[in-house]
């Protein structure tokens, strides 16, 4: 039997992984429109030309998915190989991956206060899936 089959731990990682490439597609095709092609196929040994607001949030958005991706994946695979996941690390892997979803348009909107709420919300989605493999 495949560990990886049916689990929603493993189907929500996929899911991120998803959202993450999108986001990394979106910042990069507003950084090249307002950067210009020239720019974003150079070396880049120049300083960057500023980028609209928009495109700065987007960017900063996708920075911060960055950041907590990696602990996300290593603590799916970790209740995911040692056996542990459970339906506390599917709620968690659930309220990770919908939280960063909500991340996302709420960052470039620019709205401070739901911005932290749910990155708040998807740490406490990821303490979920970590309380499942240290239990």
């Amino acid at each position: 039997m495949n560990i990886f089959t049916g689990s929603t731990d493993i189907q929500m990682l996929c899911w991120s992984v998803v959202l993450g490439l999108a986001q990394l597609i979106i910042a990069t095709a507003m950084a090249t429109k307002d950067q210009g092609l020239a720019y974003n196929i150079s070396p880049r040994d120049l300083p960057p030309p500023p980028v609209s607001l928009l495109t700065g949030r987007f960017q900063r958005a996708f920075g911060n998915f960055r950041e907590t991706f990696v602990y996300f994946a290593v603590a799916v695979l970790v209740v995911t190989v040692t056996g542990r996941n459970n339906t506390v690390s599917a709620l968690g892997t659930q309220i990770y991956f919908w939280a960063r979803l909500i991340y996302v348009p709420v960052y470039a909107a620019g709205i401070p206060v739901l911005r932290t709420v749910t990155w708040g919300a998807s740490i406490a989605g990821l303490i979920m899936i970590l309380l499942a493999a240290l239990a």
